[in-house]
Formats: structure tokens, C-alpha cells, sequence
């Protein structure tokens, strides 16, 4: 119970000090000062007032005061002290609930990668996002909180254009969380925390969110670190980030097309999903699916729609109907194709998409690009149409 009470009052050292504290050493010598850090597993104190400290008799060689067992320091001078060494730490002048989260501050712009916060949060951890700042992009002025459009083609089409968001992990399917200006959950899985804004398009963005994250800290692991720990490693930092340190490479997630980051490192699994692509949309259905250049895709369609009062029924396959065709006028998107087909195109992140091409009841392709997978029906009049295909995507995990 000593060691939980002591990891619990440690934890309060993370925060900036503005008052003194007392540190309570377990010889019974009480001291203050202020908390400058923790460095090489030692707590660096500057001292408010001068204090008689016990010296272990191995090591009196700086020793400036009155006898082999004590030694005499003075104030504004920094000392050094072990975890094991302090009993309890009595805080001034702070918030004891603000004392309990880890605090980092980033920067989050807008461009080809999502942003590594350099937080690793673990399963069931509460944290908290504020955010404050501006991005402009093209002639839109975004704040975290996103503006009043939508951009269909955005990791999360649904959400404001430019809102802030954040993604658990490096798998490409992890959930996007819309954060915006403020927002605290608990989270589901274990990983790295990824920022980014809301929008697709990234070429024309300049500025940036002020990001400031927080993490509650699990006191339990905390204490139970402190008592397996080897009593002679001094590089154990209590309130260090899990796997952070001052040497870690900053981690990268790519945003291809509006699916945002992706785990570049494929296993041989395959994922199917079944939608349905209703037959009156002109800009197609997004399937969801974000495929990385090379991945192999199997598509297979079933059903039949309506295209139109002229052409009437079709299969995935399309019908060869009108003049248009026959004279090569049409406006249809894959003019080589029939009316009703069902046809597919991949947006990128950029902005821009491939050129559409005949899925059709059956097709098996190489994507061409990294990008969003939308399907459609092959037509140049989608408002009398009626009727969807059902349509099985298989793709790489």
C-alpha cells in the first residue's frame, strides 16, 4: 500500500510548479523546493530553503557540511533524489486532477501524413484533446472545430471539412475519431495517437491546429512497474510516455485518398465487404474500401436496375442501347461501355481520381494507386433511375 500511496503522489510531479513543495524523505528529513524533472531516474530538486540531508557512507566525496553522515545544502542549490529515497511529496498550488494526465503539445498541419502525437495509448486509457489554431485552406479559413461544409472524399466524409481527428494504431482500418475544438473518450485498442484535419485535399492547406493531448495515468501499472523493478536501474522514468524517448524516430502514417493512415505492411489476409450501388447517384457510392497501389481487387456484382426510361433494365454488364453509342456522342463516363454497367474509379488523396473503368458482374484488377474505391452505374442521366447491384468486394488486408 506505501508503494501505491508513493507512485500515486510521484505521478503529481508531472505538472509545472508555480509554489513550493515538500518532499518528506523517508529518514524523516523534510525539504523545500521545486521539482525541476526527473533525469538519469533521479528527481532534480532546486531548493527554497537550506536543509541537512543523511549521506550514504559510501559516497561522502562532495560532502561540504558538518560530519560523515550529513550534509549540509543550501538554497537555490540542486540536488538529486531517488524514487526510493522519498516517502511523500506534499503539492502546492496545483490541481491534483489536472496532476493525474500526461500533457503533450503538438502541432498538426495539414499534408501528405497524418501527424504522430508521440503518444502511445493503451487499451482503456482516458484522454483528452484541446485544440485551438487555424489552417487555411485555399480560400477557407479552419478551425479545429471544422467548417460548415463537407468533403465526401475526407477520412471521414460525414464530419465537418477540417475538423481535427485522430486515429488509435497503424492498421489502416483502426476507427477515425472526430475530436474538433474539444473532446474526451476512453480508448478501445492500444497504439499510437495520429492527428490530422478532415479534408482529402492537402496541396493547398497552410497553418496549423495547436494540439494539446492528454492521458490519464494508470496508477495501477505504475505501481506495479515500481515493484518489479531492478532496485539498482536508475533509467526507469515513471512519468515517461510508453515507448518514448528522446532518441525514438517519429513514426509516419500515410493519408492515402480519404481512408487516412494505412499499415504498410501487408499481411496475406483478405477482407470481403457487400454494399449496395444504388443506380441514381452521379458521383457513385464510396465503398469504403482503401486499396494501396498493386493490391489485387475481386469484384463480383448481382441484381439488376433501371437506367432510364429508353434503356430500361440492365445487369452489372450494361445493354447497348441509343444512338448515342452507335455515333460515339455519349457522355457516359466509360463511353466504351453499356448503359446501367457497373463501373469503378479510385480517388486519391490529392484530390484527383483515376480514370473510371468497367467492373462490370465480374473483374479482378491491380489497383493503379493508393486511394478510395468508389463504384457507380455507367450512365449521363441518373435522375430516372431506380434499383441497385449488390456488389462483393475482396481485397487485401
Amino acid at each position: 500500500m506505501r508503494k501505491v500511496i508513493l507512485s500515486l503522489l510521484l505521478v503529481l510531479l508531472t505538472a509545472s510548479f508555480a509554489a513550493a513543495d515538500t518532499i518528506v524523505l523517508r529518514s524523516g528529513t523534510s525539504l523545500r523546493g521545486t521539482v525541476l524533472g526527473f533525469i538519469n531516474g533521479r528527481f532534480a530538486v532546486r531548493l527554497t530553503a537550506g536543509a541537512t540531508l543523511p549521506v550514504n557512507p559510501t559516497n561522502t566525496r562532495n560532502q561540504t557540511g558538518e560530519s560523515a553522515s550529513t550534509r549540509v545544502v543550501r538554497e537555490g542549490e540542486v540536488i538529486f533524489l531517488r524514487p526510493r529515497d522519498i516517502d511523500r511529496i506534499e503539492i502546492d498550488g496545483r490541481s491534483i486532477e489536472d496532476a493525474r494526465y500526461q500533457t503533450r503539445v503538438v502541432d498538426v498541419s495539414l499534408g501528405p501524413n497524418w501527424i504522430d502525437s508521440g503518444v502511445d495509448i493503451r487499451r482503456g486509457e482516458r484522454v483528452k484533446i484541446d485544440a485551438t489554431g487555424t489552417i487555411y485552406a485555399g480560400r477557407m479559413r479552419i478551425t479545429p472545430a471544422g467548417s460548415t461544409t463537407n468533403d465526401q472524399y475526407a477520412p471521414l466524409p460525414r464530419a465537418p471539412e477540417g475538423a481535427l481527428i485522430c486515429v488509435i494504431g497503424n492498421d489502416y482500418d483502426s476507427p477515425i475519431i472526430e475530436l474538433g475544438a474539444r473532446r474526451e473518450f476512453v480508448a478501445d485498442r492500444e497504439g499510437r495517437l495520429f492527428l490530422t484535419a478532415n479534408r482529402a485535399s492537402y496541396e493547398d492547406a497552410r497553418g496549423s491546429y495547436n494540439v494539446r493531448v492528454q492521458k490519464e495515468i494508470d496508477l495501477a501499472a505504475m505501481a506495479r512497474a515500481d515493484d518489479n523493478r531492478n532496485p539498482n536501474d536508475n533509467s526507469y522514468d515513471p512519468f515517461g510516455l510508453p515507448g518514448d524517448s528522446g532518441s525514438a524516430s517519429t513514426r509516419s502514417r500515410t493519408r492515402p485518398g480519404g481512408d487516412g493512415p494505412r499499415n504498410r505492411d501487408r499481411t496475406s489476409r483478405t477482407t470481403e465487404v457487400v454494399i449496395d450501388v444504388p443506380a441514381n447517384l452521379p458521383r457513385g457510392v464510396d465503398t469504403g474500401v482503401a486499396l494501396r497501389a498493386g493490391d489485387q481487387v475481386t469484384i463480383t456484382a448481382t441484381g439488376t436496375i433501371i437506367a432510364g426510361r429508353r434503356a430500361g433494365e440492365s445487369t452489372p454488364d450494361g445493354i447497348r442501347t441509343g444512338a448515342g453509342s452507335i455515333l460515339g456522342t455519349n457522355l457516359r463516363p466509360v463511353p466504351t461501355a453499356g448503359v446501367g454497367a457497373l463501373i469503378g474509379l479510385v480517388f486519391m488523396a490529392n484530390g484527383q481520381s483515376t480514370q473510371p473503368f468497367l467492373v462490370g458482374s465480374q473483374l479482378t484488377f491491380t489497383a493503379p494507386s493508393d486511394g478510395r474505391l468508389f463504384l457507380m452505374v455507367n450512365d449521363d442521366n441518373y435522375s430516372d433511375n431506380s434499383g441497385s447491384f449488390s456488389v462483393r468486394i475482396r481485397y487485401p488486408n
